[in-house]
């Protein structure tokens, strides 16, 4: 839901008659919780595109 910018409820639904709904909640909500995740500010390959210093790479390498 993260890569499509869903910045609404997360809603958990179980089926079990047995269990009590406020545990059910509990639960629901204690796993809602932990499977948000932070997102990042860049994307992963950001660096592809920053381009090349050719006089530093020939430093680097020991090539004048």
């Amino acid at each position: 839901m993260t890569q499509y910018d869903y910045e609404s409820w997360a809603v958990l639904e179980w089926e079990c008659a047995l269990k009590h709904p406020e545990q059910g909640a509990r639960e629901g909500a204690e796993f809602i919780k932990n499977h948000i995740i932070r997102v990042t500010e860049k994307a992963f390959d950001d660096f592809a595109g920053s381009g090349t210093d050719d006089m530093m790479i020939r430093k680097m390498i020991g090539i004048s």
